[in-house]
């Protein structure tokens, strides 16, 4: 079933996100665009019902102030416009307050509340059989909500057309290889190559301790092994990915600037010889899980602690060494078994450890030693645009301090991180 949609353009609004949220909360899908669609483009998306003009604090760009094309107003549908005073439609808002946009979706538009996790899934298993035919798609799975989310509804979708790849980085967290393999090649029966390319991903990101630069060896990386396993395979056309509507919004728009690229996203080399196939790229993080929940995964599946496409290499903070990526790796263990025992990981939403790339003094076998710094991170959030700190018993906290203390001895300090998104990111890196 086509679901009715409302278009948002992006006139330098920071809050495209809240608005095309609030759209979707009453039951009707949104979808942001750019201030410069052209009215064919825009007719060439499904079921439009209605334009909302979103102007911001970042409407003045390269000192000129950004418009749509004049002829928006007049191709037919219903436009409003928010924060744009020189808009040329009938209304004109400083905000939408909630009754104004019901008023606007189902009086003026005509839209039905037809936005649901069944109709999205039937609109993008059709949308997938359309894009791929009878070639096959590699999907890069980690194991993460978001790329086995994407599984699930391509193998609806597609079934044994689609070829899943678990790349080994050597920045995954303890067992979770292992744990991959256990569920999706031997429970849910994938078709699934194991890839063990540690050696390989440690030597590129050697002495590389920009963020940014981390990120796009990775996400490279990542591409050229999925290239060498695609060359051993006939008929792959297509790269599945679990890219979602943050991780475009976080790398960048024309009038929104980046907050860090993702590898899946602004990583990816220009000489990409796949076709992408991105069925959640629309999709806030609460809305992939609905999705998972709604294609019959497992809730511990679904609700599995986020992790980044670079793995623990943006938590292994500067230029990565085997020591500290150890201690990341041990100590992040550690946090997930004492959150699980405490309950926590029902409440918590994200919750890590970072290791700084410098030490600090501590004692051990009572005399002087020095030691890393593992940072602590615990945060909660709905769509990961915004993010607030979760208070930890302190009691908790003491025993999580005391046994990464005793058992990663390149551990001299434990620290809680308390800053929430914004000014913070979720991640370090």
């Amino acid at each position: 079933m086509k679901q009715d949609m409302i278009v948002i353009l992006d006139l330098g609004s920071t809050e495209n996100t809240v608005l095309a949220r609030n759209i979707r909360d009453l039951g009707v899908y949104s979808e942001i665009h750019p201030h410069d669609i052209t009215v064919e483009e825009l007719e060439n998306l499904d079921n439009v019902k209605g334009i909302i003009l979103n102007g911001g604090e970042n409407r003045v760009v390269e000192g000129a102030a950004i418009d749509v094309d004049p002829a928006i107003y007049n191709c037919g549908y219903p436009v409003i416009a928010v924060d744009h005073p020189t808009a040329k439609c009938a209304k004109n808002y400083a905000k939408l307050p909630t009754e104004e946009l019901k008023a606007f979706l189902f009086e003026e538009c005509k839209a039905e509340a037809n936005w649901n996790m069944k109709n999205f899934i039937e609109d993008q298993v059709e949308l997938v059989r359309q894009q791929v035919g009878d070639k096959k798609v590699l999907l890069a799975l980690s194991g993460g909500v978001d790329s086995s989310v994407v599984a699930a509804l391509l193998l609806k979708a597609i079934g044994q057309q689609l070829v899943c790849v678990h790349v080994n980085h050597g920045l995954m967290r303890k067992n979770e290889s292992e744990s991959v393999v256990e569920v999706f090649k031997n429970q849910l029966h994938a078709n699934l190559i194991y890839v063990d390319a540690t050696e390989r991903f440690l030597g590129k990101l050697e002495n590389v301790s920009d963020p940014e630069e981390k990120r796009k060896i990775i996400g490279g990386e990542f591409i050229r092994v999925f290239e060498e396993e695609a060359r051993k395979l006939d008929g792959i056309d297509f790269l599945g990915q679990g890219t979602i509507y943050p991780d475009i919004i976080e790398s960048g728009t024309k009038t929104a600037k980046m907050v860090k690229s993702h590898h899946n996203v602004g990583g990816l080399p220009e000489d990409l010889q796949f076709e992408l196939v991105e069925p959640l790229k629309q999709l806030f993080k609460d809305e992939v899980r609905a999705c998972g929940l709604e294609l019959g995964l497992p809730a511990n599946m679904v609700y599995r602690q986020p992790f980044p496409g670079p793995g623990l290499g943006v938590r292994c903070l500067g230029a990565i060494t085997r020591d500290r990526l150890e201690a990341v790796r041990e100590s992040d263990a550690i946090l997930r078994e004492e959150f699980e025992k405490a309950g926590l990981d029902k409440k918590v939403w994200q919750y890590f450890t970072v290791v700084p790339d410098f030490k600090a003094v501590g004692v051990r076998n009572n005399a002087r030693s020095m030691g890393y710094m593992v940072v602590i991170r615990a945060v909660n959030t709905i769509d990961a645009m915004t993010a607030s700190i979760e208070r930890i018993d302190y009691d908790i906290l003491e025993r999580i301090c005391a046994r990464i203390s005793a058992e990663v001895p390149s551990v001299s300090r434990v620290c809680y991180e308390i800053t929430p998104k914004p000014v913070a990111t979720i991640e370090f890196e």
